[in-house]
């Protein structure tokens, strides 16, 4: 039988002291992790997105602002129903979580402050990135938020 895997959120945790700030997600593991990238967007450009991924796995960290991650679960990759339920989580620097999207979604990031940042780690070498990316138009599914 085949395992269903669902978006879950990673929560970790802030400590301060008269040091100064220490954030951490002691949960998160890095054993498959392959590359990462820093996203931070334009003013002009606050959303990115449709992509979709078949076997990728995708993890978010917002290092800086407030960043909402917008994900639908694709029917059809080929030509996915416009009507798929829509479901996004906000993430802060100000709160410690990372997003985990498995395989089988396509994310839209939404920057919500300027110069928010974000971290997005993910588990397909780069050798099969080809084979696994879909992209469709930033408006493919409307955000109503």
């Amino acid at each position: 039988m085949k395992q269903i895997k669902l978006p879950n959120l990673i929560k970790g945790g802030i400590h301060t002291d008269e040091r100064g700030q220490i954030s951490f997600i002691n949960d998160f593991k890095f054993d498959i992790i392959e590359r990462f990238y820093i996203i931070c967007n334009s003013d002009e450009y606050p959303l990115r997105g449709w992509h979709g991924h078949k076997i990728d796995n995708k993890f978010f960290y917002c290092v800086h602002g407030k960043v909402r991650v917008h994900f639908v679960k694709i029917d059809n990759w080929e030509s996915p129903s416009k009507d798929l339920q829509i479901e996004n989580i906000l993430l802060t620097s100000e709160e410690s979580n990372i997003l985990h999207i498995p395989e089988g979604y396509a994310n839209a990031i939404e920057f919500l402050e300027s110069s928010s940042k974000l971290i997005s780690f993910t588990t397909l070498p780069l050798t099969n990135v080809e084979e696994d990316s879909v992209r469709y138009p930033f408006d493919y599914w409307l955000i109503n938020e």
